[in-house]
């Protein structure tokens, strides 16, 4: 049996309801199959008021284990580093945070702003937030780059705006049977298991893609990488393999991806004019190419293709 806690911290609640959404396996299935102990869970929690501040302090005096600590939200830090913007029990929350990390077997982090401070952490950044082991694509966070829990590993980032609830539930498994170790994790910690393929792998749009049939909202059938800032050719997730609710996906839907698994999330820090809009220079080429790519060869096979397509649509709209 494996104990968890669950705490959920600044600008996030999604993350939680994502996880009671799970599939494979469901959250029943975590308790009733895997031997998982929610010791506190900010919806399902029974514990309210001085009950939810006495559980953390057995938790902290050794009087309940607590095998893995689950984190959502953003690390708020202000003002001026005392955490007093985001109290939780009596204290800042990050004063918890920063206690209950150090006899956790495991932490993981759920949610961007939980893994780099996602959109709080956007400048001017007025909250002080950030992420537990990340702050962007920077290393440290608010538990330092050098941090490893007691079971030895450094902070597991599940990113996404919101985590797809069963990334969420498949890693809690591996802890609970004592299979986390067979789980490779990136340079950014997250799970390799979701988080080395594209989200343009598996995309019904990939074909269009690949002869550069551009398309746009409300438009079936075109790549939304070319004029509506989709980002699955440089975001990495399993969002078209392992399909939201078993149905669909953002791209599979008509929506482009917004690459919300990957630490510079939100990109561009929501400029004017960045979002739902490909960046480009001279208002033809992409700022951003698909990762692995020179932009230059990039340029020159999107070009060829514009000029000698093979698919029926380019060629009548290119004309």
């Amino acid at each position: 049996m494996a104990n968890v806690l669950w705490l959920q911290g600044g600008a996030c609640s999604g993350n939680t309801m994502s996880f009671l959404n799970a599939e494979e396996p469901t959250v029943v299935e975590l308790i009733t199959d895997f031997g998982l102990n929610i010791l506190w869970h900010p919806t399902t929690g029974l514990q309210i008021g001085d009950q939810v501040q006495d559980l953390l302090r057995d938790i902290l005096d050794g009087k309940v284990q607590m095998d893995i600590l689950v984190f959502e939200g953003s690390i708020i830090q202000g003002p001026n580093n005392t955490g007093t913007m985001n109290l939780f029990a009596d204290r800042p929350q990050m004063d918890w945070i920063n206690d209950l990390s150090k006899v956790a077997g495991y932490v993981v982090a759920i949610g961007d702003c939980a893994t780099w401070g996602g959109i709080p952490a956007v400048p001017p950044n007025p909250s002080e937030s950030t992420g537990m082991q990340f702050h962007k694509k920077n290393k440290g966070g608010f538990l330092g780059a050098d941090f490893v829990s007691k079971g030895g590993l450094p902070v597991i980032n599940i990113p996404g705006c919101p985590a797809h609830p069963d990334w969420i539930t498949q890693i809690l498994v591996a802890i609970s049977v004592g299979r986390i170790g067979d789980v490779l994790i990136d340079d950014y910690h997250r799970p390799k298991t979701f988080f080395t393929d594209f989200v343009q792998d598996g995309c019904t749009n990939v074909t269009n893609f690949a002869q550069k049939v551009d398309g746009g909202f409300g438009r079936r059938g075109g790549c939304l990488f070319y004029e509506v800032g989709c980002r699955g050719p440089m975001t990495r997730a399993s969002c078209n393999n392992i399909l939201w609710n078993r149905q669909s996906s953002k791209t599979r839907s008509n929506h482009p991806c917004l690459g919300c698994t990957e630490p510079g999330f939100p990109h561009n820090d929501l400029k004017k004019g960045s979002v739902l809009k490909t960046m480009k220079h001279l208002g033809v080429f992409p700022k951003e190419v698909p990762e692995g790519r020179s932009k230059l060869a990039y340029y020159m096979e999107a070009g060829f293709q514009k000029v000698m397509p093979t698919n029926k649509r380019v060629m009548e709209t290119s004309k």
